[in-house]
């Protein structure tokens, strides 16, 4: 596979780009329009008014985080930047990059027997490009977690 896919200038990132301007948008839109309504109804105390702003902040915080994910290759390793946290590989942690027909996102098959999603390259409003990416980070991690292993070889 990695020698039919041209190999990315590292660093580079994948993100899924138009889920994360939908959830960002989607994020201001809400925390505007709860924040207006507020405002507006007349019969609600201060504490009601700042009750549904900090629920339009929450729910504009949690549109946030789920637009934060993103996996970011270099040359010593990936990060994978998930909804709840990050978690730094080197590339000879990596043993398969998986993206299989009706998967949600790629998982990362890694040296110790786990799978990690990396959620960061997901086929939902982009298909072709998560294919791309996909291949792309495959290919990487395989030219990679080769070099790392001849240098601990070697």
């Amino acid at each position: 596979m990695s020698d039919l896919t041209p190999l990315p200038d590292l660093p580079v990132t994948f993100r899924p780009g138009h889920t994360r301007a939908i959830l960002l948008t989607a994020g201001v839109a809400i925390f505007l329009t709860i924040t207006a309504i507020a405002l507006l109804l007349e019969h609600l105390g201060p504490g009601e008014r700042l009750s549904f702003i900090v629920t339009g902040a929450l729910i504009s915080w949690v549109l946030a985080r789920l637009a934060r994910i993103k996996v970011v290759a270099d040359d010593s390793g990936v990060t994978v930047v998930n909804i709840a946290g990050k978690r730094r590989l080197d590339w000879a942690e990596i043993v398969q990059v998986n993206l299989r027909p009706g998967d949600p996102w790629v998982f990362l098959n890694l040296s110790d027997g786990t799978s990690l999603p990396a959620l960061g390259i997901q086929p939902g409003l982009a298909k072709q490009r998560a294919i791309a990416d996909a291949r792309a980070l495959r290919a990487l991690a395989e030219v990679r977690s080769t070099a790392a292993g001849a240098e601990h070889r070697g």
